[in-house]
């Protein structure tokens, strides 16, 4: 998955000494004020900016415009079987997670947004979750 750059160098050789301080749930590692994040990150994540490159991953077919938050490595692999399911759509740049809550979400939220995208798809639910991914992005609320 393309990304545009937001971190240091050497961000994961960092991340075992900031686990206490995350503000995420579950496998999720979030942290509010990251201080791995360059300055011109924050402003990159805050506006999803540093998202348009997986524009090529969608053309490759690789991820879809939405669908399911993409997972990490690390966190397929503390998924249970429920959870699991999440992953038998393409992962998508924007989803129900993005224009629910973001960061601020809880990890069984994201997991039953994501879930929910999953068993009740269709083209008008695209549709409808990126008109509303806009305002998300606009807004950016729950962006860090």
């Amino acid at each position: 998955m393309l990304k545009f750059r937001t971190m240091q160098v050497g961000s994961e050789e960092a991340l075992p000494s900031l686990l206490d301080q995350s503000d995420g749930q579950g496998p999720l590692f979030k942290l509010r004020d990251d201080p791995r994040i360059t300055s011109i990150g924050t402003t990159l994540r805050r506006y999803s900016l540093d998202e348009l490159p997986q524009l090529v991953n969608v053309l490759r077919g690789h991820m879809s415009l939405v669908g399911p938050r993409p997972p990490l490595a690390s966190e397929v692999e503390t998924y249970g079987h429920d959870v699991r399911r999440r992953l038998l759509v393409k992962p998508g740049m924007t989803g129900l997670w993005q224009i629910n809550g973001r960061s601020d979400l809880t990890w069984e939220e994201s997991v039953r947004f994501d879930l929910y995208y999953v068993e009740n798809w269709s083209v008008m639910s695209d549709l409808m979750i990126l008109w509303r991914t806009g305002r998300a992005v606009l807004h950016a609320s729950g962006a860090y």
